[in-house]
């Protein structure tokens, strides 16, 4: 089933906003120098104004100071954005109950492949976002899906896959029928500046997102559906 996460919120409203709108997740910044960035005990209230898991944001903190953040805001996830080593999540996920998700910036089919196989026993989901030069994240830009279109049947099995960088309610019904993935995940797209939601573009992301997951849903019930007829 597809899961949508509205991310960046700064505001309780927002927060409220995405949660009506039918967003599984909301998302807090908490990397410095970013424009939605908040403290974790704003983050804490963001969650609870949307009474839906939340998601924090964070790159390359010492293992003391993201747990701390972590357990500050009350997460449900832990979105990793920087160069985090493997042993370092071990660590980190033995800390608390949380799920790890590993952001990795995309811009070859190579790039998935190097995720799936360096991230795929530690992470709980591989979020794919677009590659800037020294940004580690909410380019708004559009990794591309080719990469992992022609990747995707090398994924761990258990491992979900989440997409992320410069969608809109313009394009996630394209990326939800291309790609089929288990998270969408927008900032920007949402946004009337940065920061502020705009309540029409996040209920519109949302549905279209949510329609477009059930028409693949069902067109993967039909009779002569390649899914169903693969194993035969």
């Amino acid at each position: 089933m597809l899961r949508v996460k509205i991310c960046g919120l700064t505001r309780l409203v927002d927060a409220r906003t995405a949660a009506d709108a039918g967003a599984s997740y909301v998302g807090a910044v908490l990397v410095p120098g970013s424009p939605r960035t908040v403290s974790p005990e704003l983050a804490a209230e963001l969650g609870g104004a949307a009474e839906r898991p939340l998601v924090v944001v964070i790159a390359d903190l010492g293992l003391d100071d993201a747990t701390n953040v972590a357990r500050t805001a009350g997460a449900a996830a832990i979105q990793l954005h920087g160069d985090e080593a493997p042993e370092w999540m071990e660590e980190l996920r033995a800390r608390g109950d949380w799920e790890l998700w590993k952001a990795v910036r995309v811009r070859s089919r190579d790039d998935v492949l190097a995720a799936f196989d360096r991230f795929g026993p530690l992470a709980d989901l591989v979020l794919l976002d677009a590659w800037q030069e020294d940004r580690l994240g909410g380019t708004g830009r559009i990794f591309p899906w080719d990469a992992l279109r022609s990747a995707r049947e090398s994924a761990p099995a258990g491992l979900r896959i989440g997409v992320a960088g410069g969608l809109s309610p313009v394009n996630v019904a394209e990326a939800v029928a291309q790609l089929e993935p288990d998270l969408v995940d927008v900032s920007s797209g949402v946004e009337s500046e940065p920061g502020t939601k705009d309540p029409d573009l996040v209920s519109a992301f949302v549905q279209r997102a949510l329609e477009e997951a059930g028409r693949v849903e069902d067109a993967g019930h039909q009779p002569g559906n390649r899914s169903q007829t693969s194993g035969s």
